[in-house]
């Protein structure tokens, strides 16, 4: 039985991205997982990064569960993934995504740039789908230890404009995509 994990990302610069395939690893080193990339579209002529295709409400309707990832706009989840959510009300009102499991991810500028707070905006939207949001337990070695990115909230990578990112930040994202992954396999066998 093959789960199909959604990892929905708006990057502009590149960080969210990078953390965004972080994700999908270690969504796929979960035996019967697969991560499937995907982004939203851009609200104005300013591009983005689109390598990757956008996300269809069918393949979001589909998923066996979903990481959502943005960067840090004032606090915020960005614009683009907003719009998108405003666009989920036919899901909402079918009820496709309860009881799904979801995580978020964010990256910021500067260490207190407001990761936690888009953290919990971006997970306001899955909460009234009815999802099952996930986040990092204290039980992950680098969440104790990491001078960079990663919350209790989701992953998260503090870019200071490098997009590299850390060795604890990359940790805590695989942990984040793996915990995703045996949580919708779980959920997969049971239903």
């Amino acid at each position: 039985m093959s789960c199909r994990l959604v990892v929905l990302y708006y990057s502009r610069h590149g960080g969210t991205q990078a953390l965004a395939r972080q994700i999908a690893r270690g969504i796929e080193s979960v035996p019967g997982c697969e991560a499937l990339l995907c982004t939203v579209p851009e609200l104005s002529e300013q591009a983005g990064l689109a390598d990757d295709p956008l996300l269809t409400l069918t393949e979001l309707r589909q998923c066996d569960g979903l990481a959502m990832g943005s960067p840090v706009w004032f606090g915020n989840m960005a614009a683009p993934l907003k719009h998108f959510w405003d666009q989920t009300t036919p899901l909402w009102l079918s009820g496709d995504l309860i009881d799904k499991p979801a995580c978020v991810f964010t990256t910021s500028s500067t260490l207190h740039g407001g990761q936690e707070t888009t953290q919990q905006t971006m997970m306001m939207p899955l909460l009234h789908h009815g999802m099952l949001v996930l986040g990092i337990p204290y039980s992950e070695p680098a969440l104790h230890t990491t001078t960079s990115g990663g919350t209790p909230y989701g992953a998260s990578h503090v870019s200071g404009h490098n997009d590299r990112i850390t060795n604890d930040e990359s940790a805590l994202a695989q942990s984040l995509g793996k915990r995703l992954a045996r949580v919708a396999s779980q959920l997969k066998e049971k239903s």
